[in-house]
């Protein structure tokens, strides 16, 4: 008997009640490739607004430049390989189910964990930043963040309880209002562009390599990898949905890759605007660097005034559609065994009530006591790598092992394309260390308490029944009658 089969005898000795996926069922046909192309590019549209400026002071100019066109091949590369998975395997575990059927439950266990830890530390952090971004346009007279924080977790998450198809049609509706007044934003910077405010970031003379393009000099383009990230991060969260879209072997592909190219251009046009319309030395420390790109005298126009609205619409469209995607990993974990199964109970609206609930406390707990959004993105950040690494590494191993398995997307490149995306994951999970040790092994602790609890509880209780669970037992069956 092989190792997965050994494993498949185990999850069934801990099937459940028939009517166990009855009560964790999601409502299925809720999202079109439209809708779900709007849910990839809110998953990343804050990042434009802030935070990805801060890898000019790791960087300059070129180091970020550099970083973030390597990033963004290794996003093309990862999505083009998630394209093909999620047409293979459409249930919600997303990145949990892929790794799940290449790598066994510890693939699947191990990325799923990092999944969820980016997916609930990243909402924590933007809520800090919503919470920044109100009290400085004096919204409300608030001048401290917790209530807003509060606010934000209360009302989402009453929103997304409410149901799936209502909740990424507010999403939608955010989402278009945040790209068009990045648009709005890209137009008038470009007006007052001057190439050669892009490099005037003090050089280093000390660094290895340094010049006026790459003021930290080469070591600057990997410290700036995280920070090139965040023009793409979460993007890869799309599969997710894939229990309630219509026909997902045919949409899911559709919808990422739609995603992607958005987010490519964004990113172009937000990075080359900001730096040439005031140059990339004013912006490098701005919590609210589109804003400071428009305002060269520190006086605020109706430009930036609009566009400083428009980033809080950014912020809550990730914020929204990343607590979208928290939940359904958690759902999916839960309700395969992997983490406690209750929390994958779904309500009367199909809508998992206690996987948006727990981790938004957690979320809103951490953001209140700590206050610290960036150390909590780049423990995010921390997670998006290592689950990145492993769902490019699960894409190969199905190419080589499964060659045969029917695909209705194929991806481009084959292999050598999630190739790519394996070895640019990995470079950039050791730039976090570089950026700040601390928030990485915060992350790494967390990680390794949750592998403590799979190894030495939950491996032994999973649930055969589960979709991702019964993908992987048919794929074992069919290998042992291929063998004999």
């Amino acid at each position: 008997m092989t190792m997965e089969s050994t494993e498949s005898a185990k999850t069934r000795a801990a099937e459940p009640a028939d009517d166990y996926l009855e009560r964790r069922a999601l409502r299925r046909g809720s999202a079109g490739w439209l809708l779900l192309t709007g849910l990839g590019v809110a998953y990343v549209v804050s990042g434009d607004y802030s935070g990805w400026n801060f890898g000019l002071a790791q960087g300059g100019f070129g180091g970020l430049a550099i970083a973030m066109a390597l990033m963004g091949l290794m996003y093309v590369c990862m999505v083009f390989s998630l394209a093909e998975l999620s047409s293979v395997l459409p249930t919600a575990g997303g990145g949990y189910g892929f790794a799940r059927r290449a790598l066994g439950p510890w693939g699947g266990f191990l990325t799923g964990t990092a999944i969820l830890i980016e997916y609930v530390l990243a909402p924590a952090a933007i809520s800090i930043f919503i919470g920044d971004y109100v009290e400085s346009l004096g919204l409300f007279g608030l001048t401290s963040g917790w209530p807003v924080y509060l606010a934000c977790f209360a009302i989402f998450i009453g929103i997304h309880l409410w149901g799936v198809g209502e909740a990424l049609r507010f999403s939608f509706v955010v989402t278009g209002v945040a790209v068009a007044a990045l648009l709005v934003f890209a137009v008038g910077a470009f007006m007052d562009f001057d190439a050669s405010r892009l490099d005037d970031i003090a050089v280093h003379k000390d660094a290895v390599g340094a010049s006026s393009w790459l003021p930290m000099g080469v070591m600057g383009i990997w410290a700036a990898f995280p920070f090139g990230m965040w023009f793409f991060l979460g993007v890869e969260g799309v599969p997710l949905a894939a229990e309630e879209t219509r026909d997902p072997a045919r949409t899911l592909p559709k919808a990422i890759r739609w995603s992607m190219g958005i987010l490519v251009v964004l990113a172009l046009l937000t990075f080359f605007a900001s730096a040439g319309a005031r140059g990339s030395a004013a912006i490098q420390d701005a919590g609210n660097p589109l804003v400071e790109a428009l305002q060269p005298h520190g006086k605020a126009t109706a430009l930036s005034r609009i566009v400083n609205y428009a980033g809080l619409a950014g912020l809550v469209a990730s914020f929204f559609s990343l607590i979208y995607a928290g939940s359904r990993q958690l759902f999916a974990l839960s309700r395969a065994g992997y983490l406690p199964r209750f929390l994958s109970l779904t309500s009367r609206r199909k809508a998992p009530y206690l996987g948006l609930l727990v981790p938004g406390a957690i979320a809103f707990s951490l953001a209140a006591a700590t206050g610290d959004g960036a150390r909590m993105l780049n423990a995010a950040v921390f997670g998006a790598t290592v689950s990145y690494a492993l769902m490019s590494l699960s894409h190969i191993v199905l190419r080589r092992r499964e060659p045969h398995l029917e695909r209705p997307y194929r991806t481009p490149g084959g292999a050598l394309t999630s190739s790519v995306a394996l070895v640019l994951a990995c470079a950039a999970l050791l730039a976090t260390f570089l950026v700040d040790v601390t928030a990485a092994l915060i992350a790494l602790g967390v990680y390794a308490v949750a592998v403590a609890y799979f190894g030495l509880y939950s491996r032994k209780h999973l649930v055969a029944s589960a979709p991702e669970e019964e993908f992987a037992a048919l794929a074992a069956a069919e290998a042992e009658l291929e063998r004999e």
